[in-house]
């Protein structure tokens, strides 16, 4: 068995990192840090892992960490990049879950998350972890930069329009929904339930710190003298706990053919992926069928038969959009096959 650790345990991400990393049939979780809560029994603060969990949370700095084979990071933007480096000298690899190793330019990451990077140098090395672009590359990884929510759902809309040159990519529209779980596991007015219930609101409109994440994953897969990507992306949030709807918008290159062509495009391309479903023709997935999964869920669509198209992808923020996806990537890291311990069904209701 490979011996896990999470750092950082009693977030939203963290407890599903638990749930599922328990369930996991190749690996031991054999560590668990919380700065607040070490000494506690992670059972006592999550009363579903009863009889299911054993360990108690560790110090921050606990030395088991060293021991592990991977260690997953489910802490604030700016831990990570200061442990991570003790950790990969020590020999353990290591998937972050916050943005610290997302963007490969130090100072482009910094006018974003408003503090100098730590680590400038593994940038460059970090491997971003979503499969569905990278995977040849995460086997021999050593850090992965877990992708964002937003830019997950965002990027599997939008890549076969990419990868195809079949759209205007100066003008690309991401209008996104998220549940209320995607703002982490914090006390804070807005989102209080009396303040989130019956309400619903855009966010972050001039500028959201995920915009150029998207726009370096899409850059990434542009064919060659295309030119630059250009993303207007208004996030809003939504009075559930989980889910992300995001309907994209993107104008046709003339000649890109029609609905049948754009559906078999986004078929094709995704045709052997075990966590991407493209619907049929004429749906319209909803956040409740991936609930609690690890599967994205597409539709395209060209409404009234006129050149733009419309891509509908749905994911659970914290599943495909965190921690499953991070299993994912650690499927991938060593060689099990990549559904490994992510095949529960979309919970309903």
């Amino acid at each position: 068995m490979m011996r896990v650790g999470i750092v950082g345990a009693t977030g939203y991400t963290g407890s599903e990192l638990l749930r599922l990393l328990l369930r996991h049939p190749e690996a031991e979780l054999a560590v668990v840090t919380s700065r607040a809560e070490a000494g506690r029994a992670v059972s006592d603060y999550f009363p579903a892992l009863r009889g299911v969990c054993s360990l108690a949370f560790a110090p921050a700095d606990s030395p088991l960490l060293s021991e592990c084979d991977l260690v997953f990071f489910a802490t604030p933007n700016g831990t990570a990049m200061k442990e991570a480096p003790a950790l990969l000298a020590a020999g353990v690899r290591v998937i972050d879950l916050a943005a610290d190793f997302r963007l490969r330019d130090a100072d482009l990451w910094s006018s974003w998350y408003g503090m100098a990077h730590a680590c400038p140098a593994l940038l460059a090395e970090a491997v971003y972890g979503l499969p569905e672009v990278n995977r040849a590359a995460l086997p021999e990884a050593r850090l992965v930069a877990n992708p964002g929510c937003y830019p997950t759902a965002v990027a599997l809309g939008f890549l076969p329009l990419i990868e195809s040159g079949m759209v205007e990519p100066g003008f690309l529209v991401a209008d996104v929904k998220s549940g209320v779980s995607g703002a982490g596991r914090q006390a804070k007015t807005g989102l209080l339930m009396a303040e989130m219930g019956e309400s619903f609101k855009a966010y972050s409109v001039a500028g959201h710190r995920h915009q150029p994440e998207i726009r370096q994953t899409l850059t990434g897969v542009q064919p060659q003298g295309s030119s630059a990507i250009g993303l207007t992306f208004v996030p809003h949030l939504l009075p559930m706990i989980r889910g992300i709807e995001a309907t994209l918008y993107a104008q046709l290159e003339p000649g890109s053919g029609g609905l049948e062509a754009l559906q078999h495009l986004y078929e094709t391309r995704y045709r052997e992926e075990a966590f991407v479903d493209v619907m049929p023709a004429g749906s319209t997935p909803e956040t409740r069928s991936v609930r609690g999964t690890n599967i994205c869920r597409l539709s395209v669509c060209m409404p009234e038969d006129r050149p733009v198209v419309v891509v509908q992808s749905v994911i659970d923020n914290l599943v495909k959009g965190a921690a499953g996806q991070a299993v994912q990537n650690m499927n991938l890291m060593f060689g099990w096959p990549e559904t490994t311990g992510l095949t529960e069904l979309a919970w309903s209701p």
